[in-house]
């Protein structure tokens, strides 16, 4: 294949060029020594040093950004200066050095790949099928039914369509975008950068701020539908009601509701792509429904409710509440914020600022500029903070930490909140967790959630609230809080996988019962006795500190489209979980979340289940993930046997 040589339009002045290195950053050089082929402007003195990940300069002094944009700017005027706006062919061979100055490390041949995937300079979906259908399995008839039209149904969707492989996607709402498109709530916007949070092949490169806005996530979802042609592919407004599988058949049977009704779907596979976060939890307090103004969960927004004027009773205070909060407050006469848990803080100053002007001319005219900022997020986000959740058995006892490294991380973030409540002592006592960070979701905050409970407007609860009745809160001291309107901010039924609902494998096997409100998968994917049944964002997927959970659903997705062609090339109608596989597995996780953080943490978490069980969490590394669902290995399945693709073995060794 003939090397890739990306064309680019860069026709500016001098002074053009110099304004747009008002902020270098180190990924700004890794984009320019690709597209110059001089791997050498990366030079020793201007490695970054990334040993602390919360260094707002990337790891440079200020004396190395100067050189650094003086460096930038003459690799700027010499790509401006050539013949046809042609970058240098993108050489594979220069990615390894490039890469390994950019983050201050050697890489082995297997993490270069891992790293090339999410790069994606090379002019190649690296995470393509790489197989067809019509070559595969011409005559065989097939059809998968996706169940969910969010970010990974999207992403199934799509690989599905690159296969040639005929799929339906079936849809509760009236429109894609999952969570994004139910989460509508004022201030909802993604705690990730959305470099990062976005596919890994449909790149976006005029993001309007770091940290996008829920409307501008969904129009980014739903610009991809359009593009790939999904939306004609997909059937709205349809849920799913039970799913039962025929051995006979080899198939599944879907009991569907529609616009037209009722109905029955047949598929010979079915990937369920609802994710953990789609079925709103309200809190069990007494009353709840005797409240006599309008009350409704975040998940579910009365855009109708005018809050001016009125009083309003905030009960829950994590990522949503802490979101839209703020917000709430400088509209209502009066806003109760009641608090279970207090809430750690990650500094994020730019958390709802604008792209800057320069950033977005580098985006917009630098090749690879947008992949190798991408990419530096994926990096310095993906596992830095991950050996801060580690468990010390030696460590001194005392709740608030579990080892050296996660003690740093809560001496950082409590210094955070004590300069931030510094002239509210009132306030600081309240909001200080006494938690080990980690042990629950770490929300980002740019001084914001200070500023609101400081105003006069605001009141900070941290009583226990009693029982809800028509007038109010009332508190565990008897004390009524009259109110308004109530928001519940009170988070997701997360361990309830795939309610609501009813789905029969072999046997007869009922999926929750089987469960029994303890759901595992094999990778978080397949279930023994549910054949050709995965899920996506299944049990066990959920990260806590690293990475994007876009990065998880791309990997499955591959992983299910590795299993579709398991069963093509091998003509088998059925690929099954062996139990020993999924148990040894799910062991082994287990292990390893008792060995973090959430796992040993009393505070309240949706990461446990009822059984006490972390049902939600990923306790590795993203290498590791992808590793195990790089290509699925025919001996963890019933009745495929061996040979055919080649065995994952290293997924084994990820995950001792």
């Amino acid at each position: 294949m003939a090397p890739f040589v990306p064309i680019y339009d860069l026709h500016p002045d001098d002074a053009t060029i110099r304004a747009s290195l008002d902020h270098v950053e180190p990924p700004l050089l890794a984009a320019l020594a690709l597209a110059t082929g001089d791997v050498d402007l990366l030079r020793p003195d201007l490695q970054p040093d990334l040993s602390n990940p919360f260094d707002p300069e990337g790891g440079w002094t200020l004396e190395q950004r100067d050189a650094a944009a003086e460096v930038a700017f003459d690799a700027l005027i010499q790509l401006r200066d050539r013949d046809r706006n042609t970058a240098a062919p993108v050489d594979p061979e220069h990615l390894r050095p490039i890469i390994e100055r950019l983050i201050s490390r050697t890489v082995d041949d297997t993490f270069l790949d891992f790293l090339r995937e999410e790069l994606e300079v090379e002019g190649v979906d690296l995470r393509a099928p790489g197989w067809h259908k019509d070559t595969v399995a011409p005559d065989r008839d097939f059809t998968v039914a996706v169940v969910g039209a969010g970010m990974s149904g999207l992403v199934a969707a799509y690989r599905l369509q690159q296969a040639g492989v005929p799929f339906v996607v079936l849809e509760k709402n009236a429109d894609v975008g999952g969570t994004w498109l139910e989460n509508q709530y004022p201030g909802c916007r993604v705690d990730i950068s959305n470099h990062f949070f976005s596919y890994s092949f449909a790149q976006k490169h005029d993001w309007p701020q770091l940290f996008s806005t829920q409307d501008v996530l969904l129009d980014y979802f739903r610009g991809f539908a359009e593009e790939h042609h999904l939306r004609d592919r997909i059937r709205f407004s349809t849920e799913i009601r039970s799913a039962t599988w025929s051995d006979e058949d080899g198939a599944w049977t879907l009991q569907v509701d529609g616009p037209s009704g009722s109905g029955l779907l047949t598929a010979q596979a079915m990937i369920v792509a609802v994710g953990q976060l789609n079925r709103p939890k309200l809190p069990d307090i007494d009353g709840l429904d005797t409240f006599s103004g309008p009350w409704f969960h975040s998940a579910n927004w009365d855009h109708g409710v005018d809050f001016r004027g009125k009083k309003v009773a905030a009960i829950g205070n994590g990522c949503s509440g802490a979101q839209l909060i703020p917000v709430i407050a400088e509209q209502a006469a009066r806003i109760d914020v009641y608090q279970r848990t207090p809430n750690w803080f990650v500094p994020t100053p730019d958390y709802h600022d604008e792209v800057s002007d320069s950033q977005r001319w580098l985006f917009a005219h630098v090749p690879f500029y947008s992949e190798w900022y991408r990419f530096w997020l994926f990096y310095r986000g993906a596992e830095a903070l991950l050996p801060c959740t580690k468990v010390d058995p030696g460590w001194p006892s005392g709740g608030k930490s579990v080892g050296a490294a996660n003690e740093f991380l809560r001496v950082v973030l409590a210094e955070y909140i004590e300069a931030e409540f510094a002239d509210r002592p009132d306030l600081l006592a309240k909001v200080m967790p006494t938690y080990p960070p980690a042990g629950k979701r770490i929300v980002r905050d740019n001084g914001i959630w200070a500023r609101t409970l400081k105003r006069d407007n605001v009141s900070l609860i941290t009583d226990p609230i009693q029982r809800i009745d028509p007038t109010g809160v009332v508190t565990a001291d008897g004390e009524v809080h009259e109110a308004d309107i109530i928001i519940y901010g009170t988070g997701f039924r997360a361990s309830d996988f795939l309610v609501p609902m009813t789905i029969v494998g072999r046997h007869g096997r009922e999926l929750h019962a089987e469960w029994a409100g303890d759901a595992r998968a094999y990778l978080g994917i397949t279930v023994p006795n549910f054949p050709n049944m995965f899920c996506l964002y299944g049990p066990n997927t959920n990260i806590v500190v690293n990475g994007s959970i876009i990065f998880f659903s791309e990997c499955e997705v591959r992983y299910v489209m590795g299993c579709l062609r398991l069963l093509f090339e091998r003509d088998a109608a059925a690929l099954d979980c062996d139990r020993e596989v999924f148990e040894a597995y799910n062991d082994r996780v287990d292990e390893a979340n008792r060995q973090s953080v959430w796992g040993v943490a009393t505070v309240n978490s949706w990461y446990r289940n009822s059984h006490g069980r972390v049902a939600q969490n990923w306790p590795f590394t993203l290498l590791d993930f992808w590793s195990a669902s790089r290509q699925p290995n025919p001996d963890d399945f019933h009745g495929l046997g061996p040979g055919g693709m080649a065995s994952s073995g290293a997924r084994h060794d990820a995950l001792h």
